[in-house]
């Protein structure tokens, strides 16, 4: 049953539309005329930060996972595949997708409901993206997912997913990293091309 729901914690399906921000106004990503060729290809899933018990425990069981970000109906859209390893088992997720939008955001929507499950929070390199979220159930649950285009994340960067994490309320004990130095030539490789 938990390998079911970690497809659920990638897939942001869920999550509804981020109203407040704690730390005040939003650092979000603002889109240009080559924002979309940016996001454009693969992801590897680095670390999470989730309020939601539920969402913690499943990253813990994430092996490895990767989004891979390609066109979709005109600039404006870009399709987001996610997978996700746990054991044995490789789970798959088509069901959001960037908008680039003319206000200057770049949302994560759901592709049935067109409903806002997150956003692109800007951060100092085209090397990684941070996605922040909320879930609201009977309360509000906040977190984020850092992507990068390779394994190499620098300090820095790792530094400024923390500050992001704290700037949301979200401890340490609240952030998981993905185990990429268990793993292998091959099982990278595989990763990158499944």
């Amino acid at each position: 049953m938990a390998v079911a729901g970690i497809a659920a914690v990638l897939s942001l399906t869920s999550l509804l539309p981020t109203a407040a921000f704690p730390c005040g106004a939003p650092h979000l990503q603002h889109p240009d005329n080559a924002t979309a060729s940016k996001l454009l290809g693969m992801w590897l899933y680095v670390a999470g930060a989730a309020q939601f018990p539920r969402h913690l425990l499943e990253m813990l069981l994430i092996d490895h996972g990767h989004l891979h970000v390609e066109p979709h109906a005109g600039e404006q859209e870009l399709l987001i595949t996610q997978r996700v390893a746990v054991g044995d088992q490789c789970l798959t997720n088509n069901s959001t997708y960037f908008e680039i939008n003319a206000s200057n955001t770049t949302l994560v929507k759901h592709a049935k409901t067109q409903q806002t499950v997150g956003m692109l929070m800007n951060l100092s390199s085209e090397d990684v993206l941070l996605i922040q979220y909320q879930l609201q159930m009977e309360r509000t649950y906040l977190g984020l997912y850092l992507y990068a285009r390779n394994l190499s994340v620098s300090t820095a960067h790792w530094e400024e997913f923390e500050r992001h994490a704290k700037c949301l309320g979200l401890s340490k004990e609240e952030i998981v990293y993905a185990p990429w130095k268990t793993l292998n030539r091959s099982q990278l490789a595989a990763i990158r091309h499944p």
